[in-house]
């Protein structure tokens, strides 16, 4: 499995007071979504979300999200190597993605840019 990179994930309280600093910061405009209630904002390797604080709560545990070729082979990969898969492979806005566990007990999103089957 190749890693191609990595996107910080961070909580705002105001999605629209926080993009415009982070589109100056990273160069480039926000691609926005929404999911489960959460608004989103992919702004080069930032990933702002604000929301309800109970989806915000879950979201705070996923240390980082990792972007790969394809969320199956890291599914093999993590799960050959210990570590445990809290949901997914599922469908997103612009890919999919998994959730896992790893075995020191960090959380990460795994992601790839493939449309699901």
């Amino acid at each position: 499995m190749e890693i191609l990179g990595a996107t910080l994930r961070i909580c705002v309280d105001d999605l629209e007071a926080s993009v415009p600093f982070y589109e100056r910061l990273a160069g480039g405009p926000a691609l926005r979504f929404e999911r489960g209630g959460v608004s989103v904002a992919a702004i080069g390797c930032f990933l702002l979300m604000s929301g309800p604080e109970s989806e915000l709560e879950i979201l705070r545990k996923v240390s980082a999200t990792i972007a790969v070729e394809d969320v199956d082979e890291a599914h093999r990969v993590l799960t050959g190597s210990g570590a445990r898969v809290l949901a997914g492979p599922v469908a997103t806005p612009v890919g999919r993605n998994l959730i896992a566990v790893h075995p020191d007990g960090s959380v990460y999103e795994y992601a790839d840019r493939r449309p699901a089957d």
